[in-house]
């Protein structure tokens, strides 16, 4: 891909056009790059969308600019001599499952002129994962494509045994012609008789109806589009207080309510509810990632609880009951991963429901335990005690602190080989590289699980009226405590391990998850305090945040994913527990460190930063692969607010 894509996202649909508004099929150029598309429910419903005039492709002279709506303007290519007999002015939107255009084509010739517009349409219908550049393939027996043509468009359809999706183009005026092309794309025409300088319109709707889902309400144009995105954001945004003595701040807050109002997905609750969840992110996570889900949600529990109103009744209902071994799945896990595409629905990528997350059922816990705390809501603590009580089950048991005395995972071949917050190969190691050997006992997990039994022993004693439940989860908490600061702690460091080997042994990278246990509480003062000093010297701190491995080892890199790299989430949490540990000054830095980062990039936070110096670099390198828009980091200045208020 030699062009920019433009994102575009609205809940559960987004589309990614280039410079000047157009779709050309091009595929994923990595996990973290974006295919082009209209993409909803993790299938791509348009994978071309191009403009010509007169047979050309104009180029663009003023391009699409980042925004919730795409404008651009277009001319046909020729010199200074030549001066463009016409100017296209383009607009595009999405809303749920719909995507729209407005075309006004204006004349620069003071004669009538005649033009002819074309808009090549095509719908593959290509699941996600089969856009990743991971070298695999996936069979479709059976798998037909159609296309019928309409009085007003063209609609395509695809089908394979029982699964059935469709997309459908209409345009005002109709077209005058649907021409075939020779490659399955459909080609529709107008033929435009201008007035000198003279101007006609062009309104183009896209309807995308993935398996099982109901035929979405377009929106007439773009402005629609555009004033339905607007309310919602305005409607969410409401009411939070943000900081007047820090403006900086309060634009970064109000950039990530916007993100969030419109990255929130349609999920279903234990009685067949439906619900509003936060996303993880675009584009190759527009779905339920329970984990990231969790964080959102408690990042934005002081300003905006019914996130966590949705997401935690969410993630009962699809908590697990039974063992499955190719999903991961074990009696009171929490699901880390949902899919509604059609590799999910045959079975041939397992995340159709995916358990493999060590810290999505104690994160589970820990919301549910501060949600009660931060809103009263009693009533949604009775009515989840089954699915806390289960959690609390498969920590004790299939999670390993009682055969263990901690959480564990193991790889998984066919899913993830780390399965805590740093789950990309080779994010787990020590400070030389190297990686554990069998099953693995990550620092941060520990963290959560000790605050999840904390908060659900409150919930045992205050709501259940359950005073035995209470004391021993209290008891399980103390001890774990007491193992933690006994086995993790590396005295030559002052500093805890990033997790334990199958054997015990220290993994011994220095690793910003140390942070996590602050926000925990795991660690007691003194511990806590010499952790949250260390994190902001110069080899871990970077001056836009910290890293996720302090710099000088050897396994650092800083354009590594997990392994030097700068996450916002990442340092939200570590700010929380600065401020949680009385190091406020500490928490400041980091927070303004952030706040600085967001201010460069238009006040919003990337899912991951590079890990590049501030003092070698004047302004934060990107991460080549980062989500566009993720959930957590649209939160983290929430959670900077609560850490350390507009100071």
């Amino acid at each position: 891909m030699t062009e920019r894509h433009h994102l575009l996202v609205h809940g559960g649909t987004f589309v990614a056009v280039d410079d000047g508004g157009d779709i050309s099929g091009v595929r994923g150029g990595g996990s973290g790059a974006a295919p082009d598309g209209l993409f909803v429910r993790d299938a791509r419903h348009l994978s071309r969308w191009q403009l010509t005039v007169d047979g050309a492709v104009p180029e663009a002279l003023s391009p699409v600019a980042d925004g919730d709506t795409a404008r651009c303007v277009l001319v046909p290519r020729g010199g200074r001599q030549e001066p463009p007999a016409y100017t296209v002015f383009r607009e595009q939107a999405v809303a749920d499952g719909a995507f729209v255009e407005a075309l006004r084509v204006t004349s620069n010739r003071p004669v009538p002129t005649t033009v002819r517009i074309a808009v090549t349409a095509d719908a593959d219908f290509t699941d996600q994962f089969e856009l990743r550049s991971d070298y695999r393939t996936y069979t479709k027996i059976g798998a037909v494509r159609s296309r019928q043509v309409l009085d007003d468009g063209v609609e395509f359809n695809y089908r394979r045994g029982e699964w059935r999706s469709s997309t459908t183009v209409t345009a005002e005026p109709a077209p005058d012609g649907v021409e075939e092309t020779g490659t399955g794309a459909r080609r529709l025409v107008w033929t435009l008789d201008l007035e000198p300088h003279g101007s006609a319109e062009l309104a183009l709707r896209v309807a995308a109806r993935p398996h099982g889902m109901p035929h979405p309400e377009v929106p007439l144009s773009p402005a629609a589009a555009n004033d339905r995105l607007l309310a919602l954001e305005d409607e969410f945004a409401a009411g939070v207080p943000f900081p007047t003595g820090w403006p900086e701040l309060a634009a970064a807050c109000a950039r990530g309510l916007s993100d969030l109002a419109v990255l929130q997905v349609p999920a279903t609750g234990p009685d067949g509810e439906d619900l509003r969840v936060p996303a993880a992110g675009v584009p190759w996570f527009l779905t339920l990632l329970g984990r990231d889900a969790l964080l959102t949600s408690l990042f934005a529990l002081p300003y905006r609880p019914q996130l966590a109103a949705a997401t935690l009744p969410a993630l009962a209902a699809a908590q697990a009951t039974e063992v499955g071994p190719d999903s991961v799945a074990q009696p009171g896990k929490i699901v880390h991963e949902m899919r509604h595409g059609e590799l999910a629905h045959f079975g041939q990528v397992p995340y159709g429901r995916y358990y493999g997350s060590v810290d999505a059922t104690p994160l589970f816990l820990v919301l549910l335990g501060a949600y009660v705390e931060q809103t009263g809501d009693v009533e949604l603590a009775r009515r989840l005690e089954p699915n806390a009580r289960a959690a609390i089950g498969w920590m004790l048991d299939h999670g390993g602190l009682t055969s263990r005395g901690y959480l564990v995972y193991r790889a998984d071949e066919g899913g993830l080989a780390n399965q805590n917050w740093k789950d990309s190969p080779g994010s787990i190691c020590s400070a030389d590289g190297s990686r554990p050997t069998g099953p693995v006992m990550a620092a941060g997990a520990q963290g959560y699980a000790y605050d999840a039994l904390r908060r659900t022993a409150q919930l045992a004693r205050t709501v259940w009226d359950d005073e035995v439940y209470s004391a021993l989860l209290e008891q399980a908490a103390a001890d774990l405590r007491d193992r933690f600061q006994r086995d993790f702690w590396m005295p030559e460091r002052s500093f805890p391990a990033l997790a334990l080997d199958g054997d015990g042994n220290h993994v011994d990278a220095l690793a910003s998850d140390a942070g996590h246990l602050l926000w925990s509480g795991l660690l007691d003062k003194e511990y806590g305090e010499l952790v949250g000093r260390r994190l902001l010297e110069p080899d871990f701190f970077s001056g836009w945040g910290v890293r996720t491995l302090a710099s000088g080892q050897e396994a650092y890199h800083p354009l590594s994913y997990h392994r030097g790299s700068v996450w916002p989430h990442d340092n939200a949490l570590i700010t929380l527990g600065l401020a949680r540990y009385g190091l406020h000054d500490e928490a400041r830095t980091v927070a303004h460190a952030l706040v600085d980062a967001a201010t460069v990039a238009g006040h919003r936070l990337p899912e991951v930063l590079a890990g590049y110096g501030r003092d070698s670099q004047g302004e934060p390198v990107p991460y080549p692969h980062a989500c566009v828009r993720e959930s957590r980091s649209a939160a983290a200045p929430l959670a900077l607010l609560t850490a350390v208020g507009g100071a």
